[in-house]
C-alpha cells in the first residue's frame, strides 16, 4: 500500500454521491458477462474507481463478485480525495477489500476489471477517451473497464465495456416496473453518447427505436412490465438491430449492442 500512496492520482474530486444498491443491476451484468476474465485471472483484481463520498458500492461489489464468481476476489477502492479514502478504511476487510488513493493511473495497480460508475459523467466529453486510455493502458492482459452511469437510485442506468481496443459493447438497462418509457434511458447514457443523443446520431436512432417498440408492445402491459420490454427488444431485433444478449438477460431489463451500433 506504500507504493500506491506515493503515486500521484490523475484526475478530479466529484460530487461523490451514492447510495446502497444503486449499482446493484451493473453488478449482477458484471458477474454474468465479466465473470470469465476474473476466474481466468492469476489475481482476480478488481478496482472500484471513484466510489464515491462513501465504500458502500465497493462493499457490495467484493460481495456480489465473491458469491457469484470467486471468493478470492479482490476489490481496491480508489479515490482521489484522501478524506474518502480515510473515511472508508474502518469499512475495509483486508486483503479481500482495501481502500486507497488513485484515479485514472490506478495507483500503480494491474486489475482484471476496473468499475468506474459516475465519474466520468462530470468531465467534459473531450476527455473521455484520454481517461479510458489511461485506464485500460494499465490493466493486466485481457482486462477490461465497466464505464458508465445511472441515477441516484439505480433504476436507469447505461455503460460501456472498455477494453485495450476500445469500446466493445454499450449496455442499457432499466428497473421496470417504474419505467414509463424506454425514452429515460436517454438522461443516463455514458459521457461518450449522452451529447449525442440528437437527429443524425445513431444513439438517439436507437433511443428511438427502443421507444417505439415499447409503444408497439402495449398490448402486453396487462401481463407485466417484464413481458412489454421482452416484446419491445425482440422487436428491436427483428428489425435488425444486432441485440447480443438472450431473452434471459432482457426480463431483467437489459439490453447490449455492439458499440459500432452506436458509436458517434
Amino acid at each position: 500500500m506504500a507504493e500506491i500512496a506515493r503515486r500521484r492520482p490523475v484526475g478530479v474530486v466529484t460530487r461523490g454521491t451514492t447510495n446502497p444498491n444503486r449499482l446493484r443491476r451493473v453488478d449482477n451484468w458484471i458477474v454474468e458477462s465479466c465473470g470469465d476474465r476474473l476466474r481466468a485471472a492469476a489475481d482476480p483484481l478488481v478496482v472500484d474507481l471513484g466510489y464515491g463520498a462513501t465504500p458502500v458500492t465497493a462493499v457490495e461489489l467484493r460481495g456480489r463478485l465473491a458469491a457469484g464468481v470467486r471468493a478470492d476476489v479482490r476489490v481496491v477502492g480508489l479515490e482521489i480525495d484522501p478524506v474518502r479514502v480515510a473515511a472508508a478504511g474502518p469499512a475495509a476487510d483486508p486483503p479481500w477489500l482495501t481502500f486507497a488513493r488513485g484515479g485514472f493511473e490506478l495507483a500503480g495497480l494491474r486489475p482484471t476489471l476496473v468499475r468506474a460508475f459516475n465519474v466520468l459523467r462530470q468531465y467534459d466529453e473531450g476527455e473521455v477517451a484520454d481517461a479510458w486510455r489511461t485506464v485500460t493502458d494499465r490493466l493486466a492482459p485481457g482486462g477490461a473497464l465497466v464505464e458508465g452511469t445511472c441515477d441516484e437510485l439505480g433504476r436507469l442506468g447505461s455503460w460501456l465495456l472498455v477494453d485495450a481496443d476500445g469500446p466493445r459493447t454499450l449496455t442499457l438497462a432499466a428497473r421496470l416496473t417504474t419505467l414509463e418509457s424506454p425514452a429515460e434511458l436517454a438522461e443516463r447514457l455514458p459521457k461518450a453518447l449522452i451529447h449525442r443523443n440528437v437527429p443524425g446520431e445513431r444513439i438517439h436512432d436507437l433511443i428511438r427505436a427502443l421507444a417505439d417498440a415499447w409503444q408497439s408492445a402495449a398490448g402486453y402491459a396487462p401481463f407485466g412490465p417484464r413481458q412489454r420490454w421482452t416484446a419491445a427488444v425482440a422487436t428491436l431485433k427483428a428489425t435488425g438491430w444486432p441485440v447480443l444478449d438472450r431473452p434471459r438477460r432482457w426480463r431483467l431489463g437489459e439490453l447490449t449492442l455492439p458499440w459500432s451500433t452506436v458509436a458517434p
